[in-house]
């Protein structure tokens, strides 16, 4: 039997992480180093911002994740989703914990491939 999923509801919220996606890498463009984020007012804000961002994407990505019974993300291995879905759990409940070298570093080293990976997954459902 074939598992059956809203393809446009899962569509939405692929859209709406990517949206969130690329706001994260607007508001972080400024950034040259994890100094931005922790010696600037203006870094601070935009941390802050990010962070929310950050959540939204990790709950869209559980969302999908429980729609489409985890056959969706498997097909999209490159990927760290469990590490996705677990930094939106350590944002939510352990906000005073956040180490804004490693935002940096997954802004850095992450966050191309994954919209490059969630701009794909739109475009094949």
């Amino acid at each position: 039997m074939v598992f059956m999923y809203d393809k446009e509801l899962v569509r939405s919220i692929l859209s709406q992480i990517e949206e969130a996606l690329v706001k994260i890498q607007n508001r972080s463009s400024a950034a040259q180093s994890v100094t931005f984020f922790t010696d600037c007012p203006e870094g601070m804000e935009k941390l802050d911002g990010i962070c929310m961002l950050f959540m939204a994407v990790g709950e869209g990505v559980k969302n999908v994740d429980k729609m489409t019974q985890g056959k969706l993300l498997e097909k999209y291995p490159l990927v760290d989703w469990e590490g996705v879905k677990g930094f939106r759990d350590i944002i939510a409940h352990h906000y005073f914990d956040i180490d804004a070298e490693q935002v940096y570093w997954i802004i850095k080293n992450e966050l191309v491939l994954l919209i490059q990976t969630i701009s794909r997954m739109i475009e094949e459902l």
